[in-house]
């Protein structure tokens, strides 16, 4: 694919992308096996998206941070393996089909479970291949012929072997614990799956009724409709207020059934009235003071959240409507003392935002807290790492405070639990085959269990089950555990923990080495995207009209371990720009070659101070970079990379080089060709894992040795080139030239007019005189009037000084600007810069303005002024110089 040809004048991303990603495919460059049977592996499982899901900032951001990953270990000469797949998405899933049926005035319960199965395989094949095409999009070099579904057969065979290893194990069980119930979807759903937002409420003041006194303990609620499951009244064992009541016995509105007033710590003596209404029922922190204390546990709802028969005369109305009735029959009772508005957070369905009720339910568990403390030690003994540090904390919490998982959805998408209900004994039959009778009575009416497994019970198994296992297959033998384990800090416990668990669990030893956590990418502002807020950036829509090239690089740029990301448009459009100057530098280079083909560096005697200089910068670079690499701080490493190659090699190399290139001397011509196509194409290894794209097609037309950039050797530092000599001696003119650009600039000199100058070189003279050519050209000085000598026998008059390290150069004003016109801008300039001075220090002396703005409007007045002194200052000195 090679074509060291003349190169387009821009760079066609959309013609460049699709055509590189299939070229890449075809020839196998994305598989493990390239890097030859002795290569040691380097391995990454796909945290896998969603069937149902459309590729969002986050998706982008993953993928792009382990396409970066694997990239770089793939040019390092490891056996690089992606292995990429999607998530059945229960929830997700069901609710397209079940929407879909609904247009089509069905339900799911009236077409029955095999059917509404048989649509969401046909919704899945029709619709759940646009997140991995998305994914593909995006440049990811995973294997896709290993690709994995976690409802595919192998998956579900692992799945159902893990169920029945931990059920024979004794650490799966039905019981009846707290968890969150979806009213809309009636299912239970994982923590992960319910928000808690801050909402504006109302805190509800009633008078609990003593028995037998006409005294009352003043309560306060944000759910009146749950009074009607109270078993309790708690207050603070130490508060005098209420020390009277305890162990005396409340009455419950409208029910008058007899509850305890009981005492315990937990309570807050300065919310509300200090005195808690306790439903075990149905609030989780009531639930445990309700084990604590032995209390009934009453549950008012039903499945579908409208009240039960313990409700009494509320049976049967919807949780709201009774919540209203219940406090109007309270009001009239004068059981009420005030109401308030009240922000708190209230628990809602990631799915629609429907209001989720924490209820007591009969549901499967599985008793984790076994695998948890062998989680705990993996991290504790170092065989697992989290990048960054700071989440270990977090990981020993939750670990540490493990509660029974809930795994049963109330769902017909997923896995289906492998448990038979005997309907003659109650035994319960789990096998790895499905059972034809029960295996305690020998009866054949036996019915599975209705309920799917938790979508992340099945996610849990996915860096081994994406391998083969439970089979000893020889993936699983050469490539687990895993090496990366790369995905967001907020499901660190709901999926990274439990991999940890069941890879411990099942294999014997941990799913990966390292787990990479990554943060939430905001709006430019660093405000969360949202629809509602209208700060969505689309990634497909942004590489339509930037290229994907660019969104990566921003977003690997952009980001540290474990911290949020602020995204903007503007910056994407910057890193645009980015690819866009490495092209024209390639351009040159290319249109400079006249058919030499260089390859490696000239000998270190023949190379030029600017030669050395860069050779000896990259080599600092390739050093710094892979530092950062070994201490996964990729977004530094590719910031550093993109200065390197925009300062010095663009700005500064390219334009020296044009001095030897447009020269007459042959040698010099071919030199400078070879460090140009080095140093580029070091650069373009390094920046390939960020932006692969632009890379490999800007490689295919320099010259290079093999066949695709994807594949080609990482670069590593050689300290021979490392020259601290020549990096002073080039800083030196560098800075020398950009104090005389500057000083153009800041007389209004055209970048075209060539200047006189006199350098009082002191013990750099010989340096700057050897270098006469490269000095003169970069800083357009006449040759033929520069001076440089140690030291000038006479300063001269009316010149402007540039002084850099114990070097000065006099740049004479006269005949480069009208000298009156200058003074005389130069008078009006001072004038009104003085004049601004003068509003400023009134404005901030008068007391109203001070007293009555805000303190950062007065502190912007400040730093005005100081700046404006310091522009007054720098006129009245530059106008003496002309004097």
């Amino acid at each position: 694919m090679a074509d060291n040809g003349e190169m387009p004048k821009t760079y066609d991303f959309k013609t460049t992308e699709e055509r590189l990603y299939r070229w890449w495919e075809e020839n196998g460059w994305f598989k493990p096996e390239i890097a030859g049977e002795n290569a040691e592996p380097y391995v990454i499982s796909i945290p896998p998206p969603n069937v149902t899901g459309a590729l969002h900032q986050g998706h982008a951001l993953f993928v792009a941070i382990e396409d970066l990953m694997i990239r770089h270990a793939r040019m390092k000469g490891r056996a690089a393996l992606w292995v990429p797949g999607t998530d059945h998405a229960g929830i997700a899933t069901q609710l397209q089909v079940e929407r879909q049926l609904e247009n089509e005035g069905t339900s799911r319960v009236e077409v029955g479970r095999d059917e509404f199965l048989r649509r969401t395989w046909k919704w899945k094949a029709e619709h759940g291949g646009r997140i991995v095409e998305q994914i593909r999009r995006l440049g990811a070099s995973c294997d896709w012929d290993r690709e994995r579904f976690t409802l595919d057969d192998g998956l579900s065979r692992a799945v159902r072997e893990a169920f029945v290893c931990w059920c024979e194990q004794g650490l799966i069980y039905r019981g009846t614990y707290m968890i969150n119930w979806s009213p809309g979807l009636q299912t239970a759903v994982s923590d992960l799956e319910v928000e808690r937002l801050e909402e504006q409420g109302k805190l509800y003041y009633f008078k609990y009724r003593i028995k037998g006194e006409e005294a009352f303990i003043p309560v306060a609620t944000t759910r009146p409709e749950t009074i009607l499951g109270d078993t309790a009244v708690a207050v603070h064992p130490e508060d005098e207020r209420y020390q009277a009541f305890v162990g005396k016995t409340a009455l419950v509105t409208a029910l008058d059934r007899e509850i305890p007033v009981i005492a315990d710590e937990y309570v807050d003596r300065e919310f509300g009235t200090g005195a808690l209404k306790i439903t075990p029922a149905h609030d989780p922190n009531d639930y445990q003071i309700g084990q604590k204390h032995e209390l009934a546990i009453i549950n008012i709802l039903n499945k579908d959240a409208t009240l039960n028969e313990n409700a009494g005369p509320y049976a049967g109305q919807d949780r709201f409507e009774a919540r209203k009735n219940l406090w109007a029959d309270m009001e009239a009772a004068g059981l009420t003392l005030k109401v308030e508005p009240y922000m708190h957070a209230v628990p809602r369905s990631q799915r629609g935002g429907e209001l989720i009720e924490p209820m007591i339910s009969t549901q499967w568990f599985a008793d984790v807290s076994g695998p948890a403390a062998a989680a705990l030690k993996a991290l504790q003994d170092g065989r697992i790492t989290i990048i960054p540090e700071r989440f270990e904390k977090i990981w020993e919490h939750w670990l540490t405070n493990i509660q029974p998982w809930c795994i049963s959805r109330q769902l017909w998408w997923g896995h289906r639990i492998p448990a038979w209900h005997c309907q003659e004994c109650d035994h319960v039959t789990v096998e790895r085959e499905d059972p034809s009778q029960c295996a305690e009575c020998g009866s054949t009416n036996i019915k599975q269990d209705p309920d799917v497994l938790d979508t992340w019970f099945s996610s849990g198994l996915w860096p081994f089950s994406t391998l083969g296992w439970p089979d000893e297959t020889p993936d699983l033998q050469r490539y687990y555990p895993t090496t990366m384990m790369e995905t967001g800090y907020d499901i660190l416990f709901f999926w990274v923990a439990r991999m940890v668990m069941m890879g411990l669990a099942f294999t014997g030893n941990v799913p990966f080495h390292y787990i990479y956590l990554h943060g939430l990418v905001r709006d430019g502002h660093g405000k969360k995207m949202s629809k509602s807020y209208g700060n969505v950036i689309d990634p497909i829509e942004t590489m339509d009209e930037y290229g994907t090239d660019a969104l990566r690089f921003t977003l690997l740029t952009g980001s540290t371990p474990g911290n949020d990301l602020n995204l903007s448009m503007d910056r994407i459009a910057a890193n645009r720009n980015f690819a866009n100057k490495i092209w024209n530098a390639a351009r040159f280079l290319v249109g400079n070659l006249e058919g030499e083909a260089p390859a490696g560096v000239p000998a270190h005697d023949a190379l030029s101070l600017p030669d050395r200089w860069i050779l000896s910068r990259l080599h600092h670079l390739i050093e710094g970079v892979n530092r950062l690499f070994d201490n996964f701080l990729y977004g530094e490493a590719g910031r550093q990379i993109y200065e390197f190659l925009w300062s010095e090699y663009a700005d500064w190399y390219i334009e020296i080089s044009k001095i030897a290139l447009y020269g007459d001397d042959p040698a010099a011509r071919s030199r400078t060709r070879h460090i140009l196509t080095y140093v580029l194409d070091q650069c373009l290894r390094m920046l390939h894992p960020f932006v692969p794209f632009v890379t490999e097609e800007i490689w295919q037309h320099i010259p290079h040795e093999g066949p695709a950039l994807i594949i080609a050797q990482w670069p590593d530092a050689d300290p021979s080139f490392f020259d601290e000599q020549a990096e002073t001696q080039m800083n030196l003119l560098m800075e020398l030239t950009t104090g005389i650009r500057n000083s153009r600039a800041e007389y209004n000199v055209p970048p075209s007019k060539r200047i006189t100058a006199h350098i009082s070189a002191g013990q750099w003279a010989e340096l700057l005189d050897r270098n006469r050519a490269m000095f003169t050209r970069l800083a357009n000085i006449d040759d033929e009037t520069l001076e440089i000598v140690p030291e000038l026998s006479q300063l001269p008059e009316q010149s402007t000084s540039v002084t850099v390290s114990g070097v000065t150069i006099y740049l004479p004003l006269a005949g480069l600007v009208d000298l009156d016109a200058e003074r005389a801008r130069l008078g009006k300039e001072i004038e009104n810069v003085g004049r601004q001075i003068e509003r400023t220090e009134k404005l901030l002396a008068g007391d109203g303005f001070v007293n009555r703005a805000p303190a950062e409007v007065v502190q912007r007045e400040r730093d005005k002024l100081v700046d404006l002194h310091s522009t007054h200052a720098a006129l009245k000195e530059r106008l003496k110089t002309l004097s």
